[in-house]
């Protein structure tokens, strides 16, 4: 399993946007390391949604329910998306501030690479954030 982080900003589609829809077409991406990313996803990988923009800030956990396919949103064939489906929203989210301050995440690639769309999260990191939510 692998695990990852979207970002969205909120007052475009939020976490409760996705809850009331129950599922997600992860469109629009255009960068092309966050497009690998998306395409190095696999279902039943587990995917952290984190509000940017607005609260900076871990909120809840989705998981990865269909694998790449073209991204119906254009006609250009080298962008994809992948679905995702919630799986719970967190009663205490991380803020962006928490993991910049905790020196074991110091490597995550929502730090390192902030402007990516969609990132990695090691093993190691995904559990440290989701201790921080207990």
């Amino acid at each position: 399993m692998n695990y990852w982080l979207v970002k969205s900003e909120p007052f475009k589609y939020s976490w409760d946007d996705f809850v009331k829809e129950g599922k997600s077409v992860w469109d629009g991406v255009r960068n092309y390391q966050a497009r690998n990313n998306l395409m190095a996803m696999k279902k039943g990988d587990w995917v952290y949604f984190y509000h940017s923009n607005e609260g900076l800030e871990v909120v809840g956990l989705a998981e990865v329910s269909k694998e790449h396919y073209p991204d119906p949103t254009t006609d250009d064939p080298r962008w994809v998306v992948v679905e995702l489906i919630p799986v719970r929203k967190f009663n205490k989210t991380v803020t962006l501030k928490q993991m910049k301050s905790d020196s074991r995440l110091c490597n995550l690639a929502l730090i390192k690479q902030s402007r990516l769309s969609v990132t990695p999260v090691n093993k190691p990191e995904f559990d440290i954030i989701l201790s921080l939510t207990e």
